[in-house]
């Protein structure tokens, strides 16, 4: 497991200031072990596939900056933040 730098009352807008310096956050109330967030880039991504009715194979779209997780099973999601990761003041950096 990652240490982390631990601060009582740390807030949602640190992890968002800490997510644009290019580290990893986490809330230490999380109960899954290994889980955290990080702010995944722009660029371009190439469809390999038709995924909807307006979009074919090889159209290019620009990747806007979003948030993903690493979850417990090993796996990277987007992450949506529910009202109690925003109001929690558990949120820490990980190493």
């Amino acid at each position: 497991m990652n240490v982390a730098e631990k601060c009582k009352g740390v807030g949602f807008g640190d992890a968002l200031r800490w997510l644009n310096e290019g580290r990893k956050v986490r809330r230490s109330g999380w109960n899954g072990k290994g889980m955290w967030l990080a702010l995944v880039g722009t660029g371009e991504c190439v469809v390999s596939r038709s995924v909807t009715d307006f979009s074919s194979c090889g159209s290019v779209y620009e990747i806007a900056e979003w948030i993903g997780m690493k979850t417990t099973d090993e796996k990277f999601v987007p992450w949506l933040a529910s009202q109690t990761d925003v109001l929690a003041s558990d949120w820490e950096a990980v190493k």
